[in-house]
């Protein structure tokens, strides 16, 4: 997820002025979890397929969680959410969430890995026709990404500086995963840096795939996982704990068999199953990794996302003891 994700820092900022508003009681409960009912921000993307699974297979019930998940429309909404109060835990890219907290919006914490990458799930894409040939035919063109400063575009400049290119701010255009098909075949961008199930939607109209995003300095790149306040992570360890157990389960389960994924999908996606059988997933990895997840903050801070110094570990809820 993402992928859906550049900060609105404006409205987050506003936001954190609002109370943060409880959506059940904190009171402990028989088994000692301090919250029973969670509020989870999920996107419809496969990046969320664990958080469906556990649902599905009962493993939040096991630890005496209710989950209620909620469809937000982005990296961006879920902060907002998170801030005001309205949920407890949302998917995030990592690349948006580290931007929040640069600009000060508020301080998060990582409670677990969802979606990492993959050869063939991050791609640029030219149109069939399309002159260009090469990443560093790239100089100069319009490239659609879905958010600027997103997972997408970062991973695009890093191609483009292996090229031997150098990106501009001006030409990345923001389109959303679902538009950028069209914009590619009507000559609105010059190319698109796409996820599936679009990456195949532009592969049946003849579209080429110039590079994958997720090679050489990117290769395995973190990109999304779930995440809460650092207060909120405060004020509820136990019920995190056991967030954090259920997922896991989850999470060793779709890592170790693409069929449950292909299943999952259908279930909270638009994607059918007969696309789900052959589009490009990213990677579910099984743990948070700070070596990890700092490469993501010093490849952000080599390309100019970042003002201040961040600490990936400061930024990650341990897990449970076994």
């Amino acid at each position: 997820m993402g992928r859906t994700f550049a900060i609105g820092v404006a409205a987050v900022l506003a936001l954190t002025a609002c109370s943060n508003s409880e959506t059940t009681s904190s009171s402990p409960d028989d088994d000692g979890l301090e919250k029973t009912t969670l509020v989870v921000g999920t996107i419809p993307v496969p990046d969320s397929a664990p958080l469906q699974v556990a649902i599905d297979r009962g493993f939040f019930k096991e630890e005496g969680l209710e989950v209620k998940p909620e469809v937000v429309a982005g990296g961006a909404v879920g902060v907002q959410k998170l801030l005001g109060g309205s949920i407890d835990l949302t998917l995030g890219a990592y690349i948006g969430t580290f931007l929040a907290q640069d600009k000060g919006a508020g301080k998060f914490k990582y409670v677990a890995d969802s979606y990492g990458a993959a050869p063939g799930a991050f791609v640029i894409m030219v149109k069939k026709d399309s002159p260009i040939k090469t990443v560093a035919d790239l100089k100069g063109k319009k490239i659609a990404v879905n958010t600027f400063q997103s997972v997408m575009q970062l991973t695009a400049e890093v191609q483009m500086k292996v090229a031997g290119v150098t990106a501009t701010p001006d030409q990345f255009v923001e389109k959303p995963f679902p538009d950028m098909p069209a914009a590619l075949e009507n000559g609105q961008v010059d190319a698109a840096a796409m996820v599936e199930p679009f990456i195949t939607v532009e592969s049946k109209a003849g579209g080429r795939i110039i590079t994958d995003e997720m090679t050489g300095p990117t290769e395995d790149l973190p990109v999304a996982g779930w995440f809460t306040t650092e207060d909120t992570a405060n004020k509820y360890p136990k019920t995190m704990a056991a967030f954090q157990r259920a997922l896991g389960k989850a999470q060793e389960l779709v890592a170790n068999d693409r069929k449950i994924v292909e299943e999952t999908l259908p279930k909270y996606t638009k994607i059918d199953a007969a696309t789900a059988a052959v589009i490009s997933l990213g990677s579910y990895p099984t743990s948070l990794s700070e070596t990890r997840l700092q490469r993501v903050i010093d490849l952000m801070k080599e390309y100019g996302y970042l003002k201040t110094e961040l600490d990936a570990k400061s930024m990650i809820l341990p897990p449970p003891a076994s």
